[in-house]
C-alpha cells in the first residue's frame, strides 16, 4: 500500500524501513535535574537488557499550558544541560520540543532529534528554522489537522533540503476535550514515505479536560500502542515517570515505567508478526 519507507539514522538507531521497532521514552518535562537522571537510568538500563533500539526524550519547557500556573519546566538555559548530560553519560540520543525559531540553534546543539509540537506544526517559520538546522525533525501532526494534510509540513521541510523527517501520530479532536487515535491515520501518512511513530500516551490525554489542565486516561495507552504496532507503525513515543501520580505535568497519561518491560515484550512480539 505504501511507498518504500526512508530509513532515518539518529545516532546509531535507524527507524523506517525493515528496521526494529523503536522506543521514544522519557517523562514529559525535565521535573528537576535528579528526577530526570534517575528515570534515564533506567530507561537506559531496560533498553540495553532487551535490547531495545531507544531514543530518550524530554521538554525543557512545556510552552502549551492549559493554565499560567502549570509547571512548565526548568527551561532553556537550564534544562538544556541536563539533557546534554544524559546524552553523555549514557550515550543516547536526545529528542527535545522547540517552540520558536530563535530555540533552534541551541536546541541543535543537544537535540539529535527536534520536535515540532503538534499545536505548532503550521507556524512556517519554526518549521523552516527546524528544517535548516539539518537535524532530524519530529513531524507532531496536529489534533486539528487531517493526516493528508500533513504534506503541506513535509513540503516545508524538504523545501530546505532536509528530508531527515519522522511523522508522529498523537490524535485528533474529537468534540470538546477529547482525542480519539485513527489509525488510517498511519496509513495516509505512510504514504509520504517517511518512518511514522505513534504517540499512545498524547494519544488518551483529554486536552482540558481537567479544568486547569489537561487529563486523559493513561488505562488505554498500552491498548493503542499494540493496535498501532499492529498497524504498522516503526516506533512508539510514551511518556512515563516513576511515579505517575507525582508527576508535575501530563500525569494522568504517563505509563509507570514499572509496565514498559512488559508492554514493549508484547510489542516487540507483534512487530515481529507484522514485519
Amino acid at each position: 500500500m505504501a511507498k518504500t519507507i526512508k530509513k532515518i539514522k539518529v545516532g546509531k538507531i535507524e527507524i523506517g524501513g525493515a528496521a526494529p521497532l523503536v522506543l521514544i521514552a522519557g517523562p514529559c518535562v525535565i521535573e528537576s535535574r535528579a528526577a530526570c537522571m534517575e528515570l534515564a537510568e533506567e530507561l537506559v538500563g531496560l533498553a540495553r537488557a532487551q535490547k531495545i533500539p531507544f531514543i530518550f526524550k524530554a521538554s525543557y519547557d512545556k510552552a502549551n499550558r492549559t493554565s499560567h500556573k502549570s509547571f512548565r519546566g526548568p527551561g532553556l538555559s537550564k534544562g538544556l544541560p541536563i539533557l546534554a548530560e544524559i546524552k553523555e553519560r549514557f550515550r543516547v540520543p536526545i529528542l527535545v520540543d522547540v517552540h520558536s525559531e530563535a530555540e533552534v540553534p541551541l536546541a541543535a546543539q543537544v537535540g539529535d532529534i527536534l520536535q515540532l509540537p503538534a499545536f505548532l506544526c503550521r507556524q512556517t517559520d519554526l518549521v523552516l528554522a527546524l528544517g535548516e538546522s539539518g537535524k532530524v525533525v519530529n513531524v507532531k501532526k496536529g489534533q486539528f489537522l487531517a493526516p493528508a494534510d500533513v504534506r503541506n509540513i513535509i513540503g516545508k521541510i524538504e523545501s530546505t533540503g532536509n528530508r531527515r523527517i519522522i511523522l508522529t501520530e498523537r490524535g485528533a479532536s474529537f468534540g470538546y476535550n477529547n482525542l480519539v487515535a485513527d489509525m488510517r491515520s498511519l496509513l495516509v501518512m505512510k504514504e509520504f514515505g517517511y518512518p511514522i511513530v505513534f504517540d499512545a500516551t498524547h494519544s488518551v490525554q483529554s486536552p482540558g479536560g481537567a479544568g486547569d489542565h489537561s487529563g486523559g486516561d493513561g488505562r488505554f495507552a498500552p491498548y493503542l500502542a499494540r493496535a498501532a504496532v499492529a498497524t504498522g507503525c516503526d516506533g512508539v513515543f510514551i511518556e512515563t515517570h516513576l511515579q505517575p501520580e507525582k508527576a508535575l505535568s501530563d500525569r494522568e497519561n504517563a505509563i509507570p515505567f514499572k509496565a514498559l518491560k512488559g508492554l514493549w515484550r508484547q510489542l516487540r512480539a507483534i512487530d515481529e508478526i507484522v514485519g
